[in-house]
């Protein structure tokens, strides 16, 4: 927090009074590393990925527009005044295969806007899931408004649910998980959480299940947001896979992560989620130099959609990347890639 530069906007209506309990907050325990310096994770048998929706929002130039008119990409998020009706979001369901048999399910990110969600949540029989406590957690990427907004369309169907951000979140993210109205965004979470909070500290690699870890990343992200948590599982037989919200720390930081940190990196299997390459325009030198750097990992499955960006795409397919492609219904930009409602395995 920076004082009244920070707070002069906010306006922040407390709903039921949960605005300053954070309640339950605790630090997801890291795990130790073993002699080589590499993290044992662990083995699963497979994962799969159901993309919910990989549609931030609707017309780039409109969102372009409104960043520039507030001040630029420096701006903080929560001080622009979005336009509601351009706002969809960004959102996954994973679901992780044990060695047993066995299997689990979480939410990676809950979208923007609320009513877009809960209809992207009805189409995949999510709120279902969320009622029945079939997700046993909601995993936050990171802060931005097309990852963190659609909150209150997961909390109306389980506002215990627990949920993990990364330890760099902001305090206006903080409020807003615990029942917030932000009016100048419109940025509104009307059901206060009331689980677990867990946050995950940068520079460390935590276990979730047999297979399945998260680290996090403290780094500066436009619109004044900091740090993104990604995702690491090690499929038996296949290798390392990588799944990111935006990747704003780029594929290449995500990976070699894997390859220095994680048992079993030596091999990688695939990739799934926004690899923030060019999101918003054309190929340039820095771009093209991390699309070309993808190929020193043999990803044997690329399943890259959301901020990726359609010319990024479209130049791994002409370099002959696996890129695993999809229908192109509900409302998703291109078939290229896995869209909305289209899902991919590893292992």
């Amino acid at each position: 927090m920076n004082g009244m530069d920070r707070r002069d906007f906010i306006k922040t209506v407390a709903i039921g009074g949960a605005v300053l309990g954070l309640g339950r907050t605790m630090v997801q325990p890291a795990m130790a590393a073993e002699k080589s310096g590499r993290y044992d994770i662990g083995q699963c048998k497979s994962v799969k990925i159901t993309c919910v929706s990989e549609l931030g929002w609707f017309d780039s130039g409109k969102l372009i527009g409104q960043i520039k008119a507030a001040g630029g990409p420096d701006t903080n998020q929560w001080v622009i005044p979005w336009d509601p009706a351009n706002a969809a979001g960004s959102c996954s369901l994973v679901e992780i295969e044990a060695l047993d048999g066995t299997r689990s399910k979480f939410l990676l990110d809950t979208g923007w806007d609320t009513a877009y969600m809960e209809k992207c949540f009805q189409r995949e029989g999510i709120d279902k899931m969320l009622q029945s406590g079939e997700i046993e957690f909601l995993f936050i990427s990171h802060e931005h408004l097309d990852h963190l907004w659609g909150l209150e369309a997961v909390l109306k169907y389980n506002p215990d649910i627990k949920i993990l951000i990364p330890s760099t979140f902001y305090s206006e993210g903080m409020h807003f998980i615990r029942g917030a109205e932000f009016m100048t965004p419109h940025a509104r979470n009307g059901i206060p959480h009331t689980g677990e909070l867990v946050q995950v500290e940068p520079g460390t690699i935590s276990q979730l299940y047999d297979g399945c870890a998260v680290a996090a990343f403290d780094l500066p992200i436009l619109l004044n947001v900091r740090g993104e948590s990604s995702l690491y599982f090690n499929v038996k037989d296949k290798g390392i896979v990588c799944v990111a919200g935006c990747c704003h720390q780029s594929i290449l930081n995500l990976a070699d992560f894997a390859k220095e940190r994680i048992g079993g990196g030596e091999k990688m299997h695939g990739v799934y989620g926004g690899l923030h390459i060019a999101p918003f325009g054309p190929m340039n030198p820095d771009r093209e130099h991390i699309v070309k750097g993808m190929a020193q990992y043999g990803f044997d499955k690329i399943a890259c959609n959301h901020c990726t960006g359609l010319v990024a795409v479209q130049r791994m397919i002409d370099l002959g990347y696996p890129v695993v492609k999809g229908t192109g219904r509900n409302g998703s930009q291109s078939d290229l890639y896995v869209g909305n409602g289209d899902g991919v395995v590893f292992g």
